[in-house]
């Protein structure tokens, strides 16, 4: 017995070593159930959430006074209505991967299917909740009902949705608008006879013109999610650059970057990720990612990831085999340019609008300085680019849809600055520009003095592409040796 005991100390102290010297304490039991609301919480995930927040990051009195701040925009006695994102299925019995709707998401911090949110000065937020299925649970898994709107999300009143045909028609009947999200709205309530009498009378609006209001300028906590993401795509982003160099393969690439998000803490990609080997890379939403990129080619590769419902999106080009061509470096500094003077223009009081329009005319300008371009003819600069400079990012990858890009930027905003070229090989230009995309994407907070970038850890000068490059081929010449000298 005595050895048994010398045996499992010396056991513990080696596991104990290979911690890092942490002390290995007692394994406690509690019979205290967990409840499960459907998401984590503070109880159930302590290593995402801290008591008083609904997700990660973002506490019940945040969301409190967002909704508060939504109705003193709402006019008086009006009611809103949100409805969760719909469920879309793969097949008949195999769903989608289920991402929420940012609006439900915004008001009521609940991350689950099948609720619906309604808004009103006389009642606060009334949440209408999923009916329990045994069957779903089985299936699925425990979801939210009226206990966690109550208790977890902070609702005033909460129904199961079965009742909502009982409940929902009075308050509908009281109001004197109303307004409810269109592009996620619920045949629950759409088939109701009250909501289509309200709809013949004129008095149903879309509330995306004040919920997007809100979420245009984002609050402390919101900006370090955001940042966060854009940590984590950065980084996924170079380790993919160093593997290009040894696996030049568009499929090979995106199922690295992916990777490297989700082993930094994202819980999905923003979007498909563009993967644009060669003359692919003028195809601006490139979706196939199935070709293997060529010596000498460029890949241009935009990314983004999801941290805790809040969205990166950067894009970076360089050629895996090493070096830029004559021509490729040439169009490349034009746009390198580009980004760099159109990121000093951010600031509060210019609008995207207005940054765009400058880079329209330093983008003619090279282009026609280069021959790409015979003339300054706007018509056959949008073939080769017809985007916007940037757009608003936030909880969407097109954030706030309905504000305006003309709109005068605010501090706490977030907007993208993509400057590219998108020379398709049958275009009428040099030959030796024929085939070539390039996109240079940073994300760029508006601050009270100016701006801050928040992907700027992401290279894209041409002599540090040239030194990550470099590398990572000398990692790949180095590996084979290391594997030599262990028999591997």
């Amino acid at each position: 017995m005595q050895g048994l005991r010398r045996n499992f100390l010396s056991g513990t102290r080696f596991f104990n070593s290979l911690c890092g010297g942490a002390a290995i304490r007692r394994f406690g039991y509690s019979t205290n159930r967990i409840v499960d609301d459907g998401q984590p919480t503070s109880a159930s995930h302590p290593q995402l959430l801290e008591d008083g927040e609904i997700t990660p990051g973002i506490t019940k009195e945040e969301y409190i006074s967002r909704r508060e701040r939504l109705l003193e925009l709402l006019p008086e006695k009006s009611l809103a209505i949100i409805a969760s994102a719909p469920v879309k299925m793969m097949t008949d019995v195999v769903p989608y991967t289920f991402r929420q709707d940012a609006d439900y998401h915004y008001v009521t911090g609940c991350i689950q299917p099948g609720g619906i949110a309604v808004l009103s000065h006389e009642c606060g937020l009334c949440m209408f909740m999923p009916d329990s299925d045994p069957h779903d649970v089985i299936w699925q898994g425990e979801v939210a009902g009226v206990e966690a709107a109550l208790s977890t999300f902070g609702a005033e009143k909460a129904f199961p949705i079965s009742s909502i045909h009982k409940i929902l028609p009075d308050m509908i009947g009281r109001a004197s608008k109303l307004f409810h999200n269109k592009k996620t709205s619920s045949p629950t309530y759409e088939e109701l006879e009250a909501f289509n009498r309200a709809v013949q009378c004129g008095k149903v609006k879309d509330i995306s013109r004040y919920t997007h209001q809100l979420r245009w300028i984002k609050s402390p906590s919101e900006l370090k999610l955001m940042k966060q993401s854009a940590t984590i795509a950065c980084q996924a982003l170079l380790q993919t650059m160093l593997l290009s160099t040894t696996s030049p393969e568009e499929r090979m690439l995106s199922a690295k970057v992916e990777y490297e998000c989700k082993m930094r803490g994202a819980q999905r990609m923003a979007f498909n990720p563009v993967v644009g080997g060669g003359a692919n890379g003028s195809v601006i939403h490139y979706s196939r990612n199935d070709q293997r990129i060529k010596d000498g080619d460029l890949v241009l590769m935009d990314v983004g990831c999801e941290f805790h419902g809040y969205l990166s999106d950067l894009t970076r080009t360089w050629p895996p085999c090493g070096k830029f061509s004559s021509a490729q470096e040439l169009l490349y500094d034009l746009i390198l340019e580009t980004n760099k003077e159109c990121v000093k223009l951010c600031k509060p009081g210019i609008s995207i609008q207005q940054i765009h329009y400058s880079s329209v005319e330093m983008l003619l300008k090279g282009l026609k300085d280069l021959g790409i371009l015979k003339d300054r003819s706007s018509s056959m600069y949008h073939q080769l680019n017809p985007t916007s400079i940037g757009h608003y990012l936030g909880m969407d990858v097109h954030d706030c849809s309905m504000i305006a890009n003309e709109r005068p930027l605010q501090p706490g905003v977030i907007i993208t600055i993509e400057p590219g070229i998108y020379i398709p090989r049958c275009f009428d230009a040099p030959e030796s520009y024929q085939g070539i995309g390039i996109r240079i994407e940073d994300e760029v907070l508006i601050t009270e003095t100016g701006h801050e970038v928040l992907t700027g850890s992401m290279p894209k000068e041409i002599s540090h592409i040239h030194s990550v490059l470099n590398y990572g081929h000398s990692m790949a010449t180095e590996a084979p040796r290391v594997g030599a000298a262990f028999n591997l």
